[in-house]
């Protein structure tokens, strides 16, 4: 099983903000692939299950709130018994620019308080991610911009990137981070 981790701001008033780019590409896996989330309070998140001819997905959304990230990710792959190696976490960053992403196979939390909080809680910095560009910031504090919504230009931006990563997330599991990185970053 692949576990694709989008994090993200539960509630409303988070639905369009920069900080939730990664809820958003796992809100559009689940729409392809015509599946739906359902909450699961023990494991803190919303959770969605998806049996491709290849291989099986869960997706999940932590109910956490972005900075406790880690725990809800740490509880689904200790509960399936998921290794970090088939473990990929989708998110936002400040440093690529509005309609670009980016595969990584491992690295440092780049000031990410989701990553952050996942590294911590599974005591490693070996976890594939896929970061989707939120930037460039405007000379207003991160904490500030993150939270802001989209503008309806970056959110132009955004739709074909979402929908491209859909298309990554697959290649990359029957494919590796190599060749994944060579055809999409």
């Amino acid at each position: 099983m692949k576990l694709i981790a989008g994090l993200g701001n539960i509630g409303d008033k988070y639905i369009f903000t920069r900080h939730n780019a990664g809820f958003m590409v796992v809100d559009k896996f689940a729409v392809d692939k015509g599946i739906s989330f359902k909450e699961d309070k023990r494991l803190k998140c919303f959770i969605a299950k998806y049996k491709s001819s290849a291989q099986e997905y869960m997706l999940i959304k932590p109910t956490t709130f972005m900075n406790l990230s880690g725990e809800a990710v740490q509880l689904v792959m200790n509960y399936y018994k998921i290794p970090v190696s088939d473990v990929l976490v989708v998110f936002d960053d400040i440093s690529i620019p509005a309609g670009k992403m980016r595969f990584r196979a491992n690295g440092s939390d780049g000031g990410h308080n989701g990553i952050k909080s996942v590294i911590k809680s599974l005591g490693s910095s070996n976890i594939t991610r896929l970061k989707i560009g939120i930037g460039p910031q405007p000379p207003v504090p991160s904490e500030a911009f993150v939270l802001q919504n989209f503008s309806p230009e970056q959110l132009e931006l955004l739709k074909p990137v979402i929908k491209k990563s859909v298309e990554a997330i697959e290649y990359y599991f029957e494919n590796g981070i190599v060749k994944t990185q060579n055809l999409y970053n």
